[in-house]
């Protein structure tokens, strides 16, 4: 996990990362979030029509920087990677500001009694369209295609850029730390394959909702898989010393791990457990995990 960079961060402000792409950062900077979630506005700088994606929570702030950015374009999308706070609420307004539709993944709502450590779902989205996995948005010089990436959650979306051989990855990938994956909805073997998706794709750069754009995508993914793979093979040697809580491999998993982060590192490993035993390489008695 990269350390947070001092401030002042460049929230509000227009940031041309590529010919058809502007990023506009929000002022919601947390433990989960880095120094906020980005937006993306997807067009021609002078062209008639853009989208935005991920437009973030619903600041009157970020508001105004996105219409800011947008211009006198019209937004043909309005493009949800997923539904987690920090990414979704902001549609709704900003479609009755611009008129625009709200496309992307689908709507999720979830009740658990479960703790929960990530930014809590949107119960707010109502998207007028859902894209499958393979659809496109199209403008003018400009392609948006949905590629389906469930784990991080279960109607989690990235979106590539045919145009620049770019994808916005949303949480899936990030550019300062791997994504948390967070059971119930959350699931560790959705989550890598996943990844192995991406790995056999061919974009070029990662545009990710929090963090530095991604200039050595399968680099990283495959870095993030490995990553995962040793986090599997830590829990499976500490179940073989004996049977032990989700809570009793956080200290030995994760040393030095900032406090605010805790429950999510729990709840990490419960994905873990809960993969290994799908996968028949874990049982549970209760709240006990053993090796089978």
């Amino acid at each position: 996990m990269a350390g947070i960079p001092p401030k002042p961060w460049p929230t509000g402000l227009s940031d041309q990362v590529e010919p058809l792409v502007v990023r506009i950062l929000a002022p919601n900077p947390s433990p989960y979030t880095y120094t906020g979630t980005q937006t993306y506005v997807v067009g021609q700088e002078d062209g008639p029509d853009c989208a935005v994606i991920d437009p973030g929570p619903n600041e009157s702030a970020h508001l105004d920087a996105i219409q800011a950015a947008i211009g006198n374009r019209a937004v043909l999308a309005i493009m949800c990677t997923h539904t987690h706070r920090d990414h979704s609420p902001a549609a709704a307004p900003l479609s009755e500001r611009t008129g625009a539709p709200i496309v992307g993944c689908a709507p999720l709502v979830l009740k658990t009694n479960l703790p929960r450590a990530d930014e809590a779902f949107d119960t707010t989205y109502e998207p007028t369209r859902v894209l499958e996995d393979g659809e496109a948005m199209r403008g003018t010089g400009w392609t948006l295609t949905a590629i389906a990436t469930p784990g991080h959650t279960s109607n989690h979306l990235c979106f590539a850029l045919e145009e620049s051989s770019s994808l916005f990855t949303g949480d899936h990938v990030m550019g300062w730390s791997t994504s948390v994956v967070i059971p119930p909805d959350g699931n560790m073997g959705d989550y890598m394959a996943s990844l192995e998706k991406l790995m056999a794709r061919e974009d070029k750069v990662y545009h990710a909702a929090h963090g530095a754009a991604i200039t050595k995508p399968h680099q990283l993914v495959r870095g993030m898989i490995g990553h995962r793979r040793q986090r599997e093979n830590q829990i499976m040697r500490l179940m073989t010393e004996r049977a032990r809580r989700a809570s009793e491999f956080v200290p030995d998993m994760y040393k030095g791990l900032d406090e605010r982060l805790i429950g999510a590192a729990e709840m990490s490993v419960t994905a873990h457990l809960i993969d290994l035993e799908k996968r028949g390489l874990a049982t549970r008695d209760n709240d006990l995990w053993s090796a089978a």
